[in-house]
C-alpha cells in the first residue's frame, strides 16, 4: 500500500537571526522540496509554506511563512516535512518512492524470508536498501540484486550477491 504522504526533507536548524531555516532535502533534486506546494509535519497538523532563498554547506536555506525570528526557526529543527502523495509527479516504470519500499517484505528467489526493508539510503554511489534484523543488511538497490519489486503484494525479491549467500549458508549451519 502506498504511503498517503511522502517525506521530502527536514528542518535542520536556524540560519541567521531573521527567521531563515536550513533544510535537509531528501529529494533527488534538492530544490524540489519546495516544488509541490505546502508541506506538513509528520502528524499532518502543521502546515509550512516555504520559499527557498539559497544554499549553505549542502543544505537549503528558506523562509517559512509566519517564522520571523531565530527562536521560531530553531524551534522547527528536526521537524520532518511531508507532502501529500497526489501532489507528486507520476513515476516512470521501474521508479519508486523510498516511502513505497520501506516496510516491504524481502525474500530470496526461493521465497525464503530475509526481513523487511527498514530504510533506503544513498551515500553517493547509488541507492542501498537496508533490511531489518540483526545488525541490518545493506544491499545495492539494483536490478541485479533486486530483480522484483511487487508493491501490490508488498514484497520484493532479493538475489543476494554470492558472498552474502556464503554467509547465510555458514550462519544456518551454526
Amino acid at each position: 500500500m502506498a504511503a498517503e504522504r511522502v517525506c521530502l526533507g527536514a528542518f535542520a536548524g536556524a540560519h541567521g537571526v531573521k527567521g531563515q531555516v536550513r533544510i535537509k532535502a531528501f529529494t533527488e533534486v534538492p530544490g524540489d522540496v519546495a516544488a509541490y506546494g505546502p508541506l506538513w509535519d509528520e502528524a499532518g497538523t502543521r502546515r509550512f509554506v516555504i520559499a527557498l532563498t539559497g544554499r549553505s554547506k549542502g543544505l537549503l536555506l528558506a523562509r517559512v511563512e509566519g517564522v520571523d525570528d531565530r527562536d521560531r526557526a530553531e524551534a522547527l529543527s528536526g521537524t520532518r516535512l511531508y507532502v501529500d502523495r497526489d501532489a507528486l509527479p507520476a513515476l516512470a516504470e521501474e521508479e519508486f518512492y523510498h516511502a513505497d519500499l520501506i516496510g516491504l517484505a524481502a525474500e530470496d528467489r526461493a521465497g525464503r524470508p530475509l526481513g523487511k526493508v527498514k530504510a533506503v539510503h544513498d551515500f553517493g554511489a547509488g541507492a542501498m536498501i537496508e533490511l531489518d534484523g540483526g545488525p541490518g543488511l545493506m544491499l545495492p538497490f539494483t536490478r541485479a540484486t533486486v530483480p522484483t519489486v511487487d508493491l501490490e503484494s508488498g514484497r520484493l525479491v532479493i538475489d543476494p550477491p554470492a558472498e552474502l549467500e556464503g554467509d547465510r549458508d555458514e550462519s544456518s549451519e551454526a
